[in-house]
């Protein structure tokens, strides 16, 4: 049966310093590497079909830390979605069976936080006031200043879900999709049919696996969070038992 792993990335260096990062292209602080690590450790027994990331690098360190520590993955091709006829033309053929796929999207991308990138959230607290910060943070359809709301991130990440996610999805495949708090809240508030103010409450722990199970026609028929502090637990609680075979 599908299913869809979802994970938000280790924690970046700009997450480290409390600032609003968005498109910025920041890396992994030391700690993110770890969490980036310790989820590969959790999901070590999954048999990935196929991975979707952003263009961002804070989170394809995060799939290909997962990536290294999974006992399925050999090796991986990357599929740069940017328009280009030199990736537009690939054809997955014969000889690349058992090679696993990274598609790397913009589509997937953090919120774009516009003037606010770069900002540390104290000092804009400072400048703005706090009442207004909040707002931008977490108003659905408020836009900070130059940048997106998340009404305008959903847009953007549901119109890749259906056109690209979905149908792998329909096909019974497991995917993983390492992103961003905000692009991954998108697809949350679809799956799990959630109001716009139950999603803004909703937190998602940094290198934490959200698993989704689907029956044939997708309805969501299971959700379990695996807690890095729980590592452990995992061969008593994973949904696939280990060996299990691509879209089993």
């Amino acid at each position: 049966m599908p299913q869809l792993i979802l994970l938000r990335h280790g924690e970046s260096a700009w997450n480290l310093q409390n600032r609003f990062t968005g498109w910025v292209d920041v890396s992994l602080s030391e700690h993110g590497m770890a969490e980036a690590a310790t989820a590969g450790k959790i999901l070590r027994d999954w048999r990935f079909d196929v991975v979707f990331t952003s263009a961002l690098l804070r989170a394809q360190d995060t799939a290909y830390e997962v990536l290294k520590h999974n006992r399925h993955c050999r090796h991986y091709i990357r599929i740069h979605e940017t328009g280009s006829p030199r990736y537009s033309l690939y054809d997955k053929k014969a000889e690349d069976e058992g090679e696993l796929v990274v598609h790397v999207s913009e589509a997937l991308n953090e919120r774009y936080y516009g003037d606010l990138q770069g900002l540390n959230k104290d000092e804009a607290r400072a400048r703005f006031g706090a009442e207004q910060v909040q707002q931008w943070r977490r108003g659905y359809r408020v836009q900070p200043p130059g940048g997106e709301s998340l009404e305008m991130t959903s847009q953007r990440v549901m119109d890749y879900y259906h056109r690209v996610i979905e149908p792998c999805l329909r096909a019974g495949n497991t995917l993983l999709v390492p992103a961003h708090g905000n692009s991954l809240r998108a697809l949350i508030m679809h799956l799990e049919d959630m109001t716009p103010d139950q999603i803004m409450a909703y937190e998602l722990k940094t290198g934490t696996p959200h698993i989704y199970d689907f029956d044939a026609q997708l309805n969501l028929t299971g959700k379990i969070i695996m807690d890095k502090s729980e590592t452990a637990a995992v061969s008593t609680t994973q949904t696939k038992p280990e060996g299990a075979a691509h879209g089993a």
